[in-house]
């Protein structure tokens, strides 16, 4: 019981943050903005960055998924 109970307390913390709290379009511009950030980081051999370059690939994913499901960009036809 208290897993579930749990799961509706962030569930509801989640629908609070991005109802009240931020503009989806808003939060997924910024997404895509510190991806951008990343990836230029990247690309000009950043040594912070190069550190963790083995992650960088599934966060740079996993971000642009989220800015995806916020604010459709790429799925416009």
């Amino acid at each position: 019981m208290s897993t579930e109970n749990h799961l509706k307390e962030v569930e509801a913390r989640l629908r609070d943050f991005f109802i009240t709290v931020i503009d989806s379009k808003d939060l997924a511009r910024k997404i895509r903005q510190v991806n951008y950030v990343l990836a230029l980081s990247l690309m000009r051999g950043c040594e912070t960055v190069e550190s963790e370059a083995n992650n960088i690939e599934d966060n740079f994913y996993w971000l642009n998924k989220l800015a995806e499901v916020l604010d459709p960009y790429l799925d416009v036809e």
